[in-house]
Formats: C-alpha cells, structure tokens, sequence
C-alpha cells in the first residue's frame, strides 16, 4: 500500500511515519503540510491511503476530504486530529477510521492492522469480481484534472464510481470510533427519535442518522424496511411468528429481540420470503 501523511506539525508527522513503519508494510510515500499541496500530488500520483490532520492550512481536512471523495478511485481516509467533535462528518464521509492525538501505539496498530486487512479484502473482491467480467463495478484510474482543480476547488467535479467496498461494509460510529462493519454482520436497525440504533454480531451502535438514511447505505435485496421503525436483515431470520391483523414478528439469529412486520408491509415481507 502506499500511502499519504497530511499533517502541519513536523513532530506529529515524524511520530505517525515512524509508527506506519514499525506496524505496517505500507509504504509512505509523501508528507505533506498544506492542504493545496495535496490536491496538486494527487494530479501526479495516486496513493491507497492518506492519513488526514484536520487543522492544516490552506484547505481543512474535512474539506479536502469532501473533494478527494468525488475521485472515480477514493484512497482509504484516516483522519488524525486532536478534536473528537469532527467524528460524526468523518462518518459521513465513510472515513476508515479517525485517530484522536495524542497517539496511542497499540491504537495506531490496531488501525493499521484493520487497513491492511481491509485493502487485502478489497483486491482480492476486485479481482474475483473482474474475474466473473462483472460491468457493474469499474476499476478505473483517478481523474486528476489540474486545471479544474487548482483553478477552483469548490467546483471540482470527478465521476464517482462506486467502490466494491462500498455495498458490503458500512461504517459505524462508536466512542468517538468509527467501525467498519461487514454488512451481512447487521441483524437489524430501529429508529429510536432522531438516531437509529443498530444492532450486529459485535454489539449496538447509535447512528446519527434516520433510518431512511441509514437503509439507503445497505444492500437493497437483504435489507428489508418491515416496520417505519425498523430494518431487517433477511438473512438473519430465524422465525417468523404470525401476530395480531395478519401481521408478524420476527425473530433473529443470536438475539432475544423480535422485529415486528407492519401490516402496510406483509405483502412485499410475503413475497420475498415465499410465503
């Protein structure tokens, strides 16, 4: 892998670069203090990862971070700051992981671990995926314009392409830590006011954000909206008990919890389970 230091104090980024080498085979390719400066070594080179301070000049991390995110091939961000109240956009943006300063070690490897694992995942998925001549995900080189870039960044305008990775793993916000969460390890999310709580294999997570919003991240044919309060995984069914009005209640693999289905949805729930 290679990868990007974006970061304005010369310690912080010595420490980081010296901690990617001792826990990693990433290579680091490039440090760089100014947010400009990024923008421009991206027209000449692309890199797997960039590992993004918050507070650096010229363009704050958040924000180059929203335009590198319209290139056809997004690198992995992992954002490095010594403000805990940016999480949530970092979420937003599909962030990796966002790493709170000072840097802790065992933290550090751990994330690093999880990106190598991720990106491994990643490629081994694109090429069974190329290899089955699939047309719906593209593999395709960075759109690097220089002159639309540099002449006005607000207006920057790459193709999104979507990421193998995109459909099956989401992120999730926990502590202040972002999780990424195989899909298939969701059993179910229900809106509880303005979040949506989900519940995986690994524990609950509190999204800030509605569960329409929320359902629209997952994959369309596992992901069933039974209830205006509720988003199922299909694949996790275990029971499905009928319950008052011809409706019913469903029950999970490794949970205690029971989904109900509306009566507005019984028919749609009936037709994809063939019942």
């Amino acid at each position: 892998m290679r990868a990007l230091i974006v970061e304005d104090e010369i310690l912080a980024s010595e420490e980081l670069n010296y901690l990617i080498q001792e826990h990693s085979q990433i290579e680091v390719v490039a440090c760089l203090e100014d947010g400009l400066d990024v923008l421009k070594f991206l027209q000449e080179q692309e890199v797997d990862v960039i590992f993004l301070d918050i507070n650096i000049p010229s363009l704050d991390g958040m924000t180059l971070a929203h335009h590198i995110g319209k290139f056809a091939r997004k690198p992995y961000i992992v954002f490095t700051t010594a403000y805990k109240e940016h999480a949530v956009e970092a979420f937003e943006l599909e962030a990796l992981d966002y790493i709170l300063k000072p840097y802790d070690e065992k933290r550090i490897a751990a994330m690093l671990n999880k990106l190598e694992s991720t990106f491994r995942r990643d490629q081994e998925q694109g090429e069974h995926e190329r290899g089955m001549g699939e047309g719906s995900v593209q593999h395709t080189t960075s759109i690097h314009d220089g002159s639309s870039v540099l002449s006005s960044v607000s207006g920057m305008q790459q193709v999104r392409e979507a990421n193998s990775h995109d459909v099956r793993r989401i992120n999730l916000l926990r502590n202040d830590n972002i999780i990424v969460t195989d899909t298939t390890d969701i059993y179910y999310a229900e809106a509880q006011e303005k979040v949506t709580k989900v519940y995986t294999k690994n524990g609950e997570f509190t999204m800030p954000v509605s569960i329409t919003d929320f359902h629209g991240r997952l994959p369309q044919e596992t992901f069933f909206r039974c209830h205006r309060s509720y988003v199922v995984n299909l694949a996790q069914i275990r029971e499905i008990v009928p319950w008052f009005n011809n409706t019913y209640l469903l029950r999970l693999r490794d949970l205690e919890a029971e989904v109900p289905v509306s009566r507005g949805k019984v028919k749609e729930f009936r037709q994809l389970m063939r019942i």
